[in-house]
């Protein structure tokens, strides 16, 4: 995704949350929010993207899910995080570099479950598409 493609909403929910250091913009629409950072696998540039997390409970493990709203392919920060595993997490004013990596199938059915308690809509947006979202654990490095 090019800086130009980055809707105007997300540029500004990302503003939001580093200028505030994470005290506006953690919460988005009554749900946690975290800020990934990748890098691009063409341009190897830095790509920040905000995102619903869920956190395992006891763990340093953060979930997140590929879903792009049920589209037929997956989001290009999840297709730089395969590519490049090592990212980059702000969790509220926490700041730390962690390792992705997508959920094995004994995993992603508890993940899943985990993830549509917080947002339902990811049922919705696994039903209208023939990809399967892929689900992805970010572990503190």
């Amino acid at each position: 995704m090019t800086e130009r493609q980055v809707p105007g909403w997300v540029k500004e929910h990302i503003g939001r949350y580093l200028d505030s250091n994470g005290e506006d913009g953690h919460i988005w629409n009554g749900v946690p929010t975290l800020l990934l950072t990748t890098t691009g696998r063409r341009t190897g540039k830095s790509r920040t993207t905000p995102l619903i997390y869920g956190k395992v409970e006891g763990e340093e493990k953060y979930v997140i899910v590929a879903s792009r709203g049920g589209a037929t392919h997956h989001p290009s920060w999840y297709l730089n995080l395969v590519e490049t595993p090592a990212v980059q997490l702000r969790v509220g004013a926490d700041c730390f570099d962690a390792t992705a990596h997508t959920a094995s199938a004994e995993e992603k059915p508890a993940l899943w479950t985990l993830m549509a308690d917080i947002w339902p809509a990811y049922n919705d947006y696994q039903a209208k598409t023939a990809r399967e979202i892929p689900v992805v654990v970010l572990k503190r490095a």
